[in-house]
């Protein structure tokens, strides 16, 4: 009888006698990437410890970065130093370091908070350092060409109790009141409201004033206080505020006012002199307005009535 043969089979083996038939070997199911798959899948427990032992990850130890915390320190400081008048010049010398430091920290290992910190703090110490700097600047400047202005009234007049302080425009001094400052004395001795006759007749080339306007005259005396070596020119200032607020002087027309102040003369401690300037001021109300004068060019100004 016949049988077919088949190439691909096996011949059935039979277990050795006297050994016992365990389970047998069954492969591991393979997946689509050909790499097999094995049960014990727990075999490492949490961040990658083996199961069977105690053996942990050592962790690495974050590295400081010492220019930042430097960096830092500098900046603290240095915006202390920049908003004190007196030690403005350390913050002008740790900002700029500090600023320059916080910049190469960046690119440094170690955290970047610091430098973060100290490159705001230097920028915004550096402002103020700025901010303080013209602020002494122009105090210093204040005091330096600020006179304190000083009055004296005539001996006949009596002074108000009440109202508003003295030398303001609604309480100027009275005409004949001696004005100080720490150089120069003045004095305004009389004011004519309209003097247009006596300017156009003292010059023929000073002009007719303009329609609805007039020519006023102030006569004033000024004595040098000061003890300025090479003496020093009289640099007072004269101005008419009209009661609507404008204000006039006499570089407006340069007209020649009988008597004219000499403002050329070179004067020594002691020495006096006086004379006229000329404003044109409007005619309406001009009774009502008041005189803004400066003893020097320095002085603070104070106010003069005109009657």
């Amino acid at each position: 009888m016949s049988q077919n043969f088949d190439p691909n089979s096996r011949p059935i083996q039979s277990p050795i006698q006297g050994q016992p038939q365990g389970t047998q070997y069954q492969e591991p199911d393979m997946q689509a990437n050909a790499h097999p798959q094995y049960s014990d899948a727990n075999a490492y427990g949490e961040d990658g410890q083996w199961a069977g032992g105690n053996f942990a990850r050592p962790t690495r130890k974050r590295q400081k970065n010492v220019m930042g915390i430097v960096a830092f320190i500098l900046a603290v400081v240095g915006f202390i130093f920049g908003c004190i008048p007196g030690a403005l010049i350390l913050g002008w010398i740790l900002l700029p370091i500090a600023f320059l430091l916080a910049i190469i920290s960046f690119f440094l290992k170690g955290g970047k908070g610091l430098s973060i910190a100290a490159l705001i703090l230097s920028v915004v110490g550096t402002i103020v350092a700025i901010l303080v700097f013209f602020f002494v600047v122009a105090s210093s400047f204040d005091d330096a060409f600020s006179d304190d202005v000083s009055a004296e009234p005539p001996a006949e007049e009596v002074v108000a109790e009440a109202g508003a302080e003295e030398g303001t425009r609604e309480n100027p001094y009275s005409i004949g009141t001696k004005i100080s400052s720490d150089a120069w004395e003045m004095t305004i001795t009389n004011v004519t409201l309209d003097a247009t006759d006596q300017v156009l007749a003292e010059n023929e080339f000073n002009e007719s004033p303009d329609a609805g306007n007039q020519y006023m005259m102030i006569d004033v005396e000024m004595t040098y206080t000061g003890d300025a070596p090479d003496g020093e020119m009289p640099m007072a200032t004269f101005e008419y505020v009209s009661a609507g607020g404008n204000t006039f002087d006499g570089l407006d027309d340069m007209v020649v006012a009988p008597n004219a102040l000499d403002t050329l003369e070179n004067m020594y401690n002691g020495a006096t002199t006086s004379g006229s300037i000329a404003i044109q001021i409007p005619s309406e109300d001009a009774d009502a307005g008041v005189l803004a004068v400066n003893p020097d060019m320095f002085a603070d100004k104070v106010y003069v009535a005109v009657k």
